[in-house]
């Protein structure tokens, strides 16, 4: 069977140049500080109208480039004789549609409009997208490499993390909806559950973290609810790391959540100590779930027929039969 497994290039040691792909938020600033801790040089592009205003100032070089210019990025890249990169940071569409120039700004180069006709007309999902940039930088001669890399230490730990504990039925509530979050990111929609007293309150989809919050709060008036939030198994880290920071936390209390779960070693906790603090003075509980925890009672789907003829073109091999259809070609017609 094909495996998901995505083999990521190890970083080059210290001072090879690395490239930093930013979108917004804090998490390329704890990047390129991590990087330039390591002794790396740091060349930076940001997304146009995207990027911390910080940002420059923590690279050796920056340059603004635009969102759907692939091709470009790689380009700027190499000229700085970068050969790995680092792709973080998310995309504020707000700030992409009032930018006056956004026309001319964004205009996709050749080799975005290519990827785009091949490959994401067809799945717009993150991990579908984030293949198809690294593909094409890939071809620019630049590898994307694990983002986590320079920032171990603001990756969630396992435990109660903060001196508030979870109360018994926040723990009852985790421990009932973790499979539940795990075949949703099996499935792409989003990365997070809110709960209350076993019932399941909200599922992130494509409005976010942030919006899924305010939605529980206007659902569950009384508060102290449970956020989960996790990765999907073999999660690619070359971007799109799921993040959590003091915002987090301040959005959740003042909508009445009092419990975080979040997956161990899968999280980024931006600004860690300080988050820790934060949810302390607000009363709210952080626990990172181990993942030998996230994966135990989700059980494997069985493969469908369109999935094993699928596979079989990739492998080669003739599709396995359905015992189903084999013994019966009216079932479909019959069970209904």
């Amino acid at each position: 069977m094909p495996s998901n497994l995505t083999i990521l290039p190890d970083p080059p040691p210290p001072p090879a140049p690395i490239g930093l792909i930013a979108g917004g938020g804090r998490l390329p600033i704890f990047v390129a500080e991590g990087l330039k801790e390591m002794g790396y040089t740091v060349h930076g592009v940001g997304l146009h109208r995207q990027y911390d205003p910080d940002l420059p100032g923590c690279c050796n070089s920056f340059k603004d480039v635009g969102l759907l210019r692939i091709g470009a990025w790689g380009r700027v890249l190499r000229g700085h004789g970068v050969r790995h990169a680092i792709m973080v940071g998310k995309v504020d569409k707000a700030n992409l549609m009032h930018d006056r120039w956004r026309v001319f700004k964004n205009i996709p180069d050749l080799a975005t409009a290519l990827v785009w006709y091949r490959k994401l007309r067809h799945d717009r999902r993150s991990h579908a997208v984030l293949k198809a940039v690294a593909d094409v930088l890939d071809r620019k001669g630049v590898q994307l490499i694990d983002s986590t890399v320079p920032i171990p230490d603001q990756l969630a730990a396992p435990g109660v993390m903060t001196a508030t504990q979870p109360t018994r039925e926040q723990r009852a509530d985790i421990e009932l909806v973790w499979p539940m979050l795990a075949e949703l990111l099996r499935l792409d929609i989003g990365q997070a559950i809110t709960v209350r007293d076993r019932d399941v309150i909200s599922v992130e989809a494509v409005e976010g973290t942030d919006r899924m919050i305010e939605r529980t709060g206007e659902l569950c008036k009384r508060g102290g609810w449970t956020l989960v939030k996790g990765a999907r198994a073999q999660h690619d880290r070359r971007s799109d790391v799921p993040t959590v920071g003091v915002r987090t936390i301040e959005h959740m209390a003042r909508h009445g959540g009092r419990c975080l779960a979040i997956a161990a070693g899968d999280v980024i906790m931006l600004d860690r100590e300080e988050m820790i603090r934060r949810a302390d003075d607000l009363g709210v509980a952080i626990i990172g779930v181990p993942m030998a925890h996230a994966t135990a009672g989700v059980r494997p789907r069985p493969q469908t027929e369109a999935e094993g003829e699928i596979e079989a073109k990739q492998s080669g091999q003739p599709a396995p039969k359905h015992p189903a259809v084999a013994r019966n070609p009216n079932a479909a017609g019959a069970a209904r």
